[in-house]
């Protein structure tokens, strides 16, 4: 078991004030493998403090060395990749095989990319008589979801520090372990004290006073839509910068001029999509949008292919559905598979019961609803597990007023035997990215989501971005 006892502030690890402690445990088998500290409002004013007395050096510490920082955190996490992606899988349950190249991979090379945005960003551009600057923001407070625990730190971490801004960090309790191995590593490295900080804890506690810090001059927050309103609403109190990468309910749009070969092809990633994590993606195309005369069809082959998703321990190597984070996930994606079917939607495999030979852990049976209403609670409602809604529609607008048809805007997905079609459709998709004909995921492009799904955007140059503030110099 790992037990840490201490928070990082200030380049040391220290005791919180906080009395209290999480414990850590194995999706997969509910045991206990680790713990933490459970921080508190007095621990937060700390590391903001230290965060405040290192900004100015680090701010105007050369961008290239800035970089040699990052390049020798990204090796840090290479080095203990294999460590990395074991906790993730035992906390959070994707299969370690994923959990190896997702889950530790993707974070690794977000620091490698933000070390090349600090040294290859322009920071300032002439404006007629003006010189427009762009300026690291200051001390950011950086709240992180459990789903993809290390993935969402050095999205937010890695561009905060390459921008020169210094920060404090509160990882999610649920999922910590990587966090505090990424603290580990930049302990080694010697980054200058204070640019990063870790006071670990719940929301109520941590993440209510990150967001209320009046010396805090941004909160980058990632996880529920409900949790980013009180973000905004104690952020508000002092005028902070605000980052938000919230729910959502993608919808995928299979167009009416797929052939057979195509539309195989786009169900079984679809349901892939749908299915990565046990469902555990805010971006997962969940709403899987068919012409109703193909639904039949596209329902049988959703069948197959969910049919596929084994389930099973995170670890054992070979199930391609593990666990949920946790019994209250658990007991939730449950609940709504039962309100589907009360509701009316057709169950075409899986369901609530516990999935066989699983006596213990956090599973759920891979689940298909088809001839879904778009108004159904499991159609409007993000179930955050393994559940796919099938819903017909009668003809492109009708996909798209359905598409465009929730409180979210995440992600989404169109496909089209005309890449032009599936195009101009994406466009009238109020969703901030969507995948066109099975595209793949890119880390370097933006990522966020337009109404309730979030303000702002993560990735690349454009979440480089969100930690710098513009000002303008009059000659």
């Amino acid at each position: 078991m790992k037990t840490y006892d201490k928070i990082y502030i200030g380049g040391e690890w220290t005791p919180p004030s906080g009395k209290g402690s999480f414990e850590v445990r194995n999706s997969s088998t509910e045991e206990i493998i680790g713990k933490i500290p459970a921080g508190d409002a007095a621990d937060v004013d700390r590391a903001v403090k230290a965060a405040r007395a290192a900004f100015d050096g680090w701010s105007r510490t050369p961008k290239e060395e800035r970089a040699e920082y990052l390049n020798k955190i990204q090796a840090g996490l290479a080095a203990r990749g294999e460590e990395i992606a074991k906790a993730i899988a035992s906390e959070v349950g994707m299969p370690i095989p994923l959990a190896t190249a997702i889950q530790a991979g993707l974070p690794t090379l977000t620091f490698g990319s933000a070390a090349g945005l600090a040294t290859g960003y322009e920071y300032e551009e002439k404006n007629g008589t003006s010189i427009v600057v762009r300026e690291p923001v200051g001390v950011v407070g950086a709240i992180t979801p459990w789903n993809y625990p290390l993935h969402q730190v050095a999205a937010k971490v890695a561009m905060a520090i390459a921008a020169g801004c210094t920060v404090v960090l509160k990882p999610s309790e649920i999922a910590p372990l990587s966090a505090f191995i990424l603290a580990e590593i930049i302990d080694e490295v010697r980054l200058p004290r204070g640019v990063f900080n870790l006071v670990s804890g719940d929301g109520p506690t941590v993440g209510e006073a990150i967001s209320a810090h009046p010396e805090i001059d941004m909160v980058s927050f990632t996880g529920s839509t409900r949790a980013g309103k009180r973000v905004s609403e104690v952020a508000a109190s002092s005028v902070k910068r605000v980052a938000l990468e919230l729910g959502g309910k993608s919808a995928n749009i299979l167009l009416d001029d797929l052939d057979d070969a195509t539309l195989e092809r786009a169900v079984k990633q679809g349901v892939g999509n749908c299915f990565l994590n046990s469902g555990q993606t805010c971006s997962a195309l969940t709403r899987m949008l068919v012409p109703r005369a193909k639904l039949e069809q596209v329902t049988n082959l959703a069948r197959a292919n969910a049919e596929k998703f084994t389930v099973g321990d995170a670890l054992g190597g070979a199930a391609r559905l593990g666990p949920l984070v946790s019994a209250t996930q658990r007991d939730r994606v449950r609940n709504y598979i039962r309100k589907g079917i009360e509701e009316g939607a057709q169950l075409v495999t899986g369901g609530a019961e516990a999935p066989d030979g699983q006596p213990r852990g956090y599973f759920v049976r891979p689940t298909v609803f088809s001839n879904v209403k778009p108004d159904m609670t499991i159609a409007q409602e993000e179930i955050f597990g393994p559940v796919l809604c099938i819903i017909p529609y009668d003809d492109e607008a009708d996909a798209i007023r359905i598409a465009n048809g929730t409180a979210y805007g995440l992600g989404g997905g169109v496909w089209s035997a005309s890449n032009e079609r599936a195009l101009a459709v994406a466009r009238r998709m109020r969703t901030g990215q969507v995948d066109i004909n099975g595209g793949a995921f890119n880390p370097s492009a933006p990522f966020g989501g337009f109404k309730q799904s979030g303000l702002g955007r993560e990735g690349g140059r454009h979440g480089f971005d969100e930690y710098l503030e513009t000002k303008s110099l009059q000659r």
